[in-house]
């Protein structure tokens, strides 16, 4: 059975092998011009950004009239205008290696002005680790000395305080759903909560 060789008589003509020689080098030349651009963007440094505004605008009120505010309401009214949040390390607690859990807690100042919060001891928050029908199970101030010092600290306008802390492990059992709760003692009002599991 003779082979075809029509392929090779219409294409193999120098004309079509230097169309293809044009088509390949300008493929070849994009090809590089986009490995340089990406090259820039991944080299490029990371620059810190401000903590983004929680604040909803009017537009976004008029387009979204039922989406949630993210600004909570409390009431009282030095309080206002403060949004708290929990990070929990690690999420999953293995507790053959874990003996601390670390929790961070920030209170954000997402108003327009400063806002003076007073303490009469040098506590600032508690932290609770209860089981999931809300039993207490751990007390972060079991394991601290609280003494009266009345401080008065200022949160300015679109920035944080943060608070490093952890607590032990050694209350909780495997392969259950534990929460964490941190509050402010002088102010109730702040208080935020949240889920992890423990396993063995």
């Amino acid at each position: 059975m003779p082979l075809d060789k029509g392929f090779d008589t219409n294409f193999a003509t120098p004309k079509t092998f230097g169309l293809f020689s044009l088509l390949m080098t300008r493929r070849i030349i994009l090809l590089l011009l986009l490995l340089l651009m990406a090259g820039n963007i991944f080299g490029q440094d990371i620059t810190p950004t401000p903590t983004p505004a929680r604040r909803r605008g009017w537009l976004s009120r008029i387009l979204h009239p039922f989406s949630p505010e993210v600004v909570p309401h409390y009431k009282d009214p030095r309080l206002r205008g403060l949004a708290l949040d929990l990070q929990i390390t690690p999420q999953t607690v293995k507790l053959s290696e874990v003996r601390q859990l670390g929790v961070k807690v920030t209170l954000a100042n997402l108003s327009k002005r400063t806002l003076p919060l007073d303490f009469p001891t040098n506590q600032r928050i508690e932290i609770y680790l209860m089981d999931s029908a809300g039993d207490i199970l751990a007390k972060w101030s079991d394991n601290h000395a609280i003494a009266e010092k009345p401080v008065t600290i200022l949160i300015n306008s679109q920035e944080r305080v943060e608070y490093n802390e952890t607590i032990a492990t050694r209350e909780l059992t495997p392969n259950k759903v534990f929460i964490a709760e941190v509050f402010f003692p002088q102010y109730p009002e702040l208080r935020i909560r949240q889920k992890f599991l423990a396993v063995p």
